[in-house]
C-alpha cells in the first residue's frame, strides 16, 4: 500500500514538473510570437533615433518593424491613431517644453510602451549612448554597482573553470612554452602592468609572441606589427596566448569574463580621452574609471561584439560596450560572451582550414593592442 503512494506520488510530481515546463514553452512561445514585428514609433529626430532606425533596419530577425517618426508633439496624437504602435520611443534631443505629457501618459494607459530612445538603443546595440549618460545617472543610479552576491557567484565560477583548466591544459602551455624557445630568443612570457579592480595595478601574464625590444615604440599593436613572430601569429589568431592568464584569475588579478586590462602606461590617457562626451551638459566624466568596477576578464563583451581597438576612437567605442557589460552583468551573461568566445575561436579554426585547403594565406589575425 505504501508503495502503491509512493508511486502515484511520483507520477503526479512528474505530471505536474511536466506540466510546468510545457506551461513555460507555451507562454515563451506565445510572448515571442506577440514580440515578433512589435509595431514602432519614433517621436523625434535626434542622433541616437537615426542610430535606433538604423539599428532596426539591419536587423537579421525582424522583431521591431517602424511604422512611423513624428518629429513634432503637435502631430503625435493623430500619428498614434494612425499608425496603432505597440512602442513609442521618445528620441528628442531637447525635452523641456517639448515633450507631450498627456499624450505619453494615455498612450501608457493604453498599453503602449514609452521608451526613452537610450534604452532603445541599448538593447538593439548591446552598448551604451554615452552621449545620453547624464552624471546623476552614472552616480546614484544602481545600475553600475554590481552586488556583492554577483561579485561572488562570478569569482567562483571563475576559480573553477581556472582550476580545470589549468590542469586540463597543463601540457599544452607546456608545448607552447618549449615551441617559443625554439622559435626565437627571448623570455617565454610577456608581463605587463596592467590596471585592474579598484584601479589598483597587477602584472598580467601572456605568451610572448614579438620579438623583444629595448622600448616599444607605442602600445598599439599596429605599430609593432612587424615584430610579430612566426609562432606569435598563430598563437594570436587562436588567442593562444592568452591562456597564461588562468594564472591571473587563480590569484585573484582577474576573472575568466570582464573588460580588458589596460596597461597602466594608459590609465591617464584614457580617462582623458573618455571625458567631455556627454553632449548635453559637456561635464567632464570619467565614465573609463567605471572599467574598474569589476574585475578585468581574458575575455570579455567588447570582445566579442567589436573586437580588438587601435586608436582612441576605437578604445572609446569599446568602452561602450564594456559599460553594458558592467551594467547588465550576471552569470548568464558571462556563459554568453565564453560560449561566444569559443564560437570566435572556432571561426578562425575553420577559416584557417578554409585558407590552408585553398591554398592561400590565411586573413590577418585581429588586431590586438599590446605585445
Amino acid at each position: 500500500m505504501e508503495a502503491t503512494l509512493r508511486g502515484e506520488s511520483f507520477a503526479l510530481s512528474l505530471v505536474v514538473i511536466v506540466g510546468f515546463l510545457l506551461g513555460l514553452r507555451v507562454r515563451h512561445g506565445v510572448w515571442h510570437r506577440r514580440r515578433v514585428g512589435e509595431r514602432v514609433l519614433i517621436f523625434g529626430k535626434g542622433f541616437l533615433g537615426s542610430q535606433v532606425i538604423e539599428a532596426i533596419e539591419g536587423q537579421e530577425h525582424r522583431r521591431y518593424t517602424i511604422v512611423g517618426v513624428v518629429h513634432d508633439a503637435e502631430n503625435l496624437g493623430r500619428v498614434i491613431e494612425t499608425t496603432r504602435p505597440d512602442r513609442i520611443v521618445v528620441a528628442l534631443d531637447e525635452r523641456r517644453g517639448c515633450l507631450p505629457l498627456c499624450r505619453l501618459v494615455e498612450s501608457l494607459a493604453r498599453g503602449i510602451v514609452v521608451e526613452d530612445v537610450a534604452e532603445t538603443y541599448e538593447r538593439l546595440t548591446g552598448k551604451l549612448a554615452l552621449e545620453a549618460l547624464s552624471p546623476s545617472s552614472v552616480i546614484f543610479s544602481r545600475d553600475f554597482r554590481t552586488s556583492r552576491l554577483q561579485h561572488a557567484l562570478a569569482r567562483a565560477f571563475s576559480l573553477l573553470v581556472s582550476m580545470i583548466g589549468s590542469i586540463a591544459l597543463a601540457p599544452v602551455l607546456g608545448a607552447i612554452a618549449l615551441l617559443i624557445k625554439l622559435d626565437t630568443r627571448g623570455p617565454v612570457f610577456f608581463i605587463q602592468e596592467r590596471v585592474g579592480l579598484s584601479g589598483c595595478a597587477f602584472k598580467l601574464i601572456k605568451f610572448r609572441t614579438m620579438h623583444p625590444v629595448s622600448r616599444p615604440k607605442s602600445e598599439w599593436e599596429r605599430d609593432n606589427y612587424d615584430r610579430i613572430t612566426r609562432l606569435g601569429r598563430w598563437l594570436r589568431r587562436f588567442r593562444l596566448d592568452e591562456l597564461p592568464q588562468l594564472i591571473n584569475v587563480l590569484r585573484g588579478d582577474m576573472n575568466l569574463v570582464g573588460p580588458r586590462p589596460h596597461p597602466v602606461t594608459n590609465l591617464e590617457l584614457m580617462i582623458l580621452a573618455a571625458r567631455n562626451l556627454n553632449e548635453l551638459t559637456g561635464d567632464a566624466i570619467p565614465y573609463y574609471a567605471l572599467r574598474c568596477a569589476v574585475r578585468p576578464g581574458i575575455t570579455g563583451w567588447a570582445q566579442i561584439r567589436y573586437g580588438y581597438a587601435n586608436d582612441m576612437d576605437e578604445e572609446t567605442e569599446k568602452m561602450r560596450y564594456d559599460l553594458y557589460y558592467i551594467k547588465h552583468m550576471s552569470l548568464w551573461l558571462d556563459l554568453r560572451i565564453l560560449f561566444d568566445t569559443v564560437k570566435v575561436v572556432i571561426r578562425g579554426c575553420r577559416s584557417v582550414t578554409a585558407a590552408a585547403w585553398r591554398g592561400a594565406p590565411a586573413a590577418r589575425p585581429s588586431p590586438e593592442v599590446n605585445p
